[in-house]
């Protein structure tokens, strides 16, 4: 009786362990070996010159302390990037036109003043904010990336493909790179990302990509792009990852962009 009483209880520690959401972390806060502009998305290509024209590269600052996250270009005036990447800071550089990050093609400093966090942003859900910058001209190495129309934003995108950039670490804790990737990643279910990190994590805010073979967004890659292959239109915004790192193959979280276009057209009047 008493081991029949154990092999009961041993059952139940294992399905509540089980049914126990894994954490999350915003990829610019995983742990790194240096502190400074991190590397490059794990296990992406190389990106080519002019392959992502509308991403931009973030350097933020608060009282001395710098973090790199990425950003994409939504207007001649205007970013989209993360809320965790902008609110706590004082100043951003923004690098427009680079593969290498050491090789800008335009820099401009903005300082906090310019940055809009969603209201509702309180340090997870509606992780979005928008920076606006001087005019910036468009060329072949510096463009725009589409949102999605209005009429679309209901769309899930599920089992689609999407691409995702930036100058994140090439794998968990690497030292500094400096060379832009890209990955391609599909998008899976909401209830397929919140069976392994929660309703309170994954909620319709968020866009989750599967990440077999340690392909994922990482440390460095928070705020940039994730981009439809189907219609070339930004969906999303790197924002969270597992806490156990960017290579164990856990989902990849982005703030879902079609559910903030009518809050990105009141403070932009950017919309299509």
């Amino acid at each position: 009786m008493l081991g029949r009483k154990l092999l009961v209880f041993a059952l139940v520690a294992v399905c509540s362990a089980s049914s126990i959401p894994h954490t999350t972390v915003h990829p610019k806060d995983l742990p790194i070996q240096h502190r400074s502009i991190q590397g490059r998305i794990t296990n992406g290509n190389e990106a080519t010159e002019g392959q992502v024209p509308y991403i931009v590269g973030v350097s933020l600052n608060a009282n001395g302390n710098w973090w790199w996250c990425g950003g994409s270009i939504i207007g001649h005036t205007w970013i989209l990037t993360a809320a965790h990447c902008t609110v706590e800071a004082n100043e951003a550089i923004l690098y427009y036109g680079a593969t290498n990050y050491n090789q800008p093609s335009l820099r401009h400093t903005v300082g906090r003043e310019n940055f809009i966090t969603y209201p509702e942003y309180r340090g997870g859900d509606h992780d979005i904010s928008l920076i606006r910058t001087p005019h910036v001209d468009f060329y072949s190495l510096i463009n725009k990336i589409e949102l999605t129309s209005l009429d679309d934003r209901y769309n899930s995108f599920e089992n689609s493909w999407a691409q995702a950039a930036g100058w994140g670490a090439i794998y968990d804790g690497s030292n500094v790179v400096e060379d832009l990737r890209v990955v391609d990643l599909r998008v899976i279910s909401v209830s397929e990302c919140q069976a392994y990190y929660g309703t309170i994590t994954a909620t319709d805010n968020v866009i989750c990509v599967a990440a077999p073979d340690g392909k994922s967004t990482c440390q460095g890659d928070s705020g940039g792009p994730l981009v439809s292959q189907d219609g070339n239109k930004l969906i999303g915004v790197t924002s969270f990852g597992s806490i156990y790192g960017c290579q164990v193959g856990a989902p990849a979280g982005f703030t879902r962009v079609t559910n903030y276009l009518e809050w990105i057209k009141e403070e932009t009047d950017i919309s299509y």
